[in-house]
């Protein structure tokens, strides 16, 4: 039975795994990269995910780095472990470690490189890794455009939700404003679906989200939280001009490889200092990262930031 459940409000941090020149992992920089998550009053963080580029990762790094979060936290946030994985038996590894750890609730992707085609088979893969942490809360992190699995996420909930008692719902990574809807309107409101696409965080908020899951969060916690704030007031305008003020960041970071590549270039560029991708995500030139310091000076949101 889960332990002291609530439910998740604003922005959730997916955050950056910090990585030395050789690309092993730089644990240190955990501390202060903590603090900026405490100074931005982010309300938790997603570890080891998309952003924090969990495929490029040993299962002991996974685990070490979800120990630097737990312990960096001190409490003054809440930690999602993403535990996902090809392999089931590796994330059934990683989700007994987070339960026994101390993290706040467990997240994973499907399976992507043998996919499963039927919401049973996503729903049995699933079970056993849910059941090995049933004390924490289970969120399905539903990313198509990465992993090929489209199955009706409604349906997943409401089959899932029989067999997996801890199943709270879904991390949305997806467009399908149609299906977001139905599924915050299952049971009258009984499924969490968390946002997942920051350039698109204000049609969540109209359909009713309260939460959202990100990774420019990391650097751009004000314009998100005033986007909220002003959707809270109705300031459907204002909130506007958040959202596309997000988005001129968005167009920047994917001209210079995407969130993951472009989005750790930023996090250096003030001053978290996150290093490299792995490969085969390429390495940051200093051309490159003069290139986006002028890019960035020329956004209202970076302007008055020294990099």
């Amino acid at each position: 039975m889960m332990e002291k459940f609530q439910r998740l409000k604003g922005l959730v941090a997916a955050t950056f795994t910090p990585m030395y020149q050789d690309g092993s992992i730089n644990y240190s920089e955990i501390q202060k990269y903590a603090q900026l998550i405490v100074n931005s009053r982010i309300n938790a963080v997603f570890i080891c995910g998309t952003t924090g580029e969990f495929s490029s990762l040993t299962v002991d790094e996974r685990e070490k780095i979800l120990e630097t979060w737990i312990e960096e936290s001190k409490g003054r946030f809440k930690v999602i472990a993403h535990v996902g994985s090809n392999c089931q038996s590796e994330s059934i590894t990683l989700a007994k470690h987070a339960q026994s750890s101390g993290a706040d609730a467990i997240a994973s992707i499907a399976p992507h490189f043998f996919k499963p085609d039927t919401t049973r088979e996503l729903i049995d893969f699933f079970k056993p890794i849910a059941e090995s942490a049933s004390k924490l809360p289970f969120y399905y992190y539903n990313m198509p455009s990465m992993t090929g699995v489209d199955l009706p996420v409604d349906v997943f909930l409401t089959e899932g939700k029989k067999e997996i008692p801890n199943l709270v719902g879904t991390k949305y990574t997806h467009n399908n404003l149609m299906e977001m809807g139905i599924c915050l309107s299952l049971n009258d409101g009984e499924f969490e679906v968390l946002n997942g696409f920051d350039e698109t965080l204000i049609g969540g908020l109209a359909m009713g989200v309260v939460a959202g899951v990100g990774s420019t969060y990391n650097y751009l916690p004000t314009v998100y939280s005033e986007l909220i704030e002003a959707m809270s007031r109705g300031e459907i305008e204002k909130a506007r001009e958040y959202q596309m003020e997000a988005i001129e960041i968005v167009k920047i970071i994917i001209r210079y490889g995407g969130g993951v590549r472009g989005g750790k270039a930023i996090m250096n560029l003030i001053g978290i200092n996150c290093g490299n991708c792995r490969l085969p995500i390429k390495a940051f030139s200093e051309k490159e990262y003069s290139s986006l310091r002028n890019d960035l000076n020329n956004t209202s949101s970076f302007a008055n930031l020294k990099m």
